[in-house]
């Protein structure tokens, strides 16, 4: 087996002398412990001195990368092809993988291969002949300045670190500017306080205060360049009749002094802003197209890099900005938020309370899709931005309109509206309710109470049964009572039913009686238990 080592004065090939010591991997170390041990487990075959440092930085970039470099196809071309058959331990899984597909030579990667390296590096001095230690150390140091310099320079990642320093000293511009704003309106307007009310512009405010100095100059004051002619009449009419108090010319000068801050800082943030505008549009076009050069600045700045960026879901890209909302929801098991950077990009903000959490969530899987075409494709251009774009906005006409349709009727077939007819239901005065006097007879009041009575006797007898036998005779005479009429009336006809109506009202007088002595036997007997 053979061994490529890479140091940074050059390649190394080991040759393995004793290959059934790699087979126990845990006391391998032990074999490296001195450089007489280690000469006899491994012997260097060849070794390939890099001629400058850019050549050493050529092949640590590219081995880094996972490439085959110039010098290393070389060395592999003129020492291991000629043992061919011999198996080449890599410390790199993915370099082995190349060498394979390129040279067709099998490469071998495991834990044994990496102890085996791990060894040689701690015995390199003794191993590779003919380095003195400080010059190898010495290169060690050039070669990690150099790549580090390159990777600082040429590296992808850090391409955007302009735009997360540019969008966050803009947000500082903004929060200072406002704070110097408010002082200068606050200090002017204990001197002339009618000039804040008229002048709602900052920017304009500071020039005129700039311009102005001293209220009592006002009228002398040319403002047109600054303000139109019918502001700065009013302002002119003011400041003869203003409220203020008088200041000394030190506080005007402080005051003017403020202004020309806030005037130059103004400045500074316009120009800033077309610069993060340019460095958007040339880093990634797609997303400055999709939602706007500054929500596409916040969510690269808020996600660390451009690279960062394009590894977050869309659902991520989405809540970006909102987190501590969105675990606070999921902490009390409310609903979690919809959107949060994204909520400020314009497609958002023109849509409906209503279709904002739709539109966010439309924008935010096709912004994704364009993060990852700027930050991993090769094309510059916003192609794919204003495609996307352009359905995005479609989408949202279709669902501004379908709550119109709801209301009017569809496309094809509009809302008819039916004849209007009036419908008035007229209701009836019941004069039942004015008496309090009872309508019902006496007759339908007895049957009333038997009706309600029947249920109840039978559950007092099974509860409580009477030991006095009258009671157990009265309720079978009351039975046979009943039944007499019933079957009386199923043998007469109906032209004898007028002359036997006298007796039957008798009779049930009669079992109405028998069931009030009932009831009074009862409740005696109940106040004796």
């Amino acid at each position: 087996m053979l061994v490529l080592f890479e140091t940074a004065a050059g390649y190394a090939i080991f040759k393995v002398l004793d290959e059934s010591k790699l087979q126990e991997v845990d006391s391998l170390w032990k074999e490296f412990e001195t450089p007489e041990k280690a000469n006899k487990v491994v012997k260097l075959k060849h070794f390939e001195k890099f001629q400058d440092t850019t050549e050493a930085l050529a092949a640590a970039t590219a081995l880094t990368e996972g490439k085959i470099g110039k010098s290393l196809k070389k060395v592999l071309k003129k020492v291991v092809a000629k043992e061919a058959h011999e198996q080449l331990a890599i410390s790199d899984a993915k370099l082995g993988g190349v060498i394979k597909d390129k040279l067709s030579l099998s490469c071998v990667h495991s834990p044994a291969v990496a102890e085996l390296m791990r060894g040689i590096r701690n015995q390199m001095e003794g191993l590779i002949t003919g380095l003195p230690p400080r010059e190898i150390s010495a290169m060690s140091l050039g070669l990690a300045h150099s790549l580090s310099r390159y990777k600082l320079k040429f590296s992808p990642d850090k391409v955007d670190t302009m735009i997360v320093q540019a969008i966050s000293l803009l947000d500082d511009l903004d929060k200072e500017l406002n704070n110097y704003i408010m002082r200068c309106r606050e200090w002017y307007g204990w001197h002339f306080p009618e000039l804040g009310k008229i002048v709602t512009d900052n920017l304009a405010y500071c020039k005129s205060v700039r311009k102005i100095g001293d209220r009592t100059n006002v009228s002398s004051t040319d403002l047109s360049d600054i303000l139109p002619e019918e502001v700065e009449a009013e302002v002119k009419l003011a400041a003869e009749i203003s409220m203020g108090t008088e200041v000394s010319e030190q506080d005007i000068g402080n005051i003017m002094h403020l202004c020309d801050q806030v005037i130059e800082i103004t400045e500074y943030r316009s120009q800033l802003y077309d610069y993060l505008k340019n460095r958007m549009t040339a880093i990634a076009p797609n997303l400055t197209v999709m939602v706007g050069e500054l929500v596409g600045a916040r969510l690269i700045s808020h996600a660390g890099s451009l690279l960062n960026l394009a590894k977050h879901p869309a659902s991520t890209v989405q809540i970006l900005g909102a987190e501590k909302a969105l675990f606070r929801a999921l902490k009390t098991r409310k609903d979690t938020p919809k959107y949060g950077l994204i909520y400020h990009a314009s497609l958002v903000g023109q849509t409906t309370a209503k279709n904002k959490g739709k539109i966010s969530r439309m924008l935010a899987a096709k912004a994704a899709l364009a993060i990852r075409y700027d930050a991993l494709g090769e094309d510059t251009n916003a192609e794919m931005g204003i495609e996307n774009r352009a359905k995005l906005e479609a989408r949202l006409r279709h669902l501004e309109e379908k709550g119109i349709r709801r209301i009017s009727g569809t496309g094809k077939a509009m809302a008819k509206a039916d004849k209007y007819q009036h419908k008035s239901d007229v209701k009836m005065y019941d004069p039942s309710g004015d008496s309090t006097i009872p309508s019902t007879s006496k007759k339908r009041k007895f049957e009333e109470v038997e009706e309600a009575e029947e249920p109840v006797t039978p559950v007092v007898k099974v509860k409580k049964p009477k030991k006095e036998p009258v009671t157990e005779e009265e309720p079978e005479t009351s039975a046979a009572a009943e039944e007499t009429p019933k079957k009386k009336k199923k043998k007469k006809d109906k032209k004898a039913e007028a002359a036997e109506e006298p007796k039957e009202e008798e009779q049930e007088v009669a079992v109405s009686e028998e069931k009030k002595k009932k009831k009074k036997k009862k409740v005696k007997e109940e106040e004796d238990e």
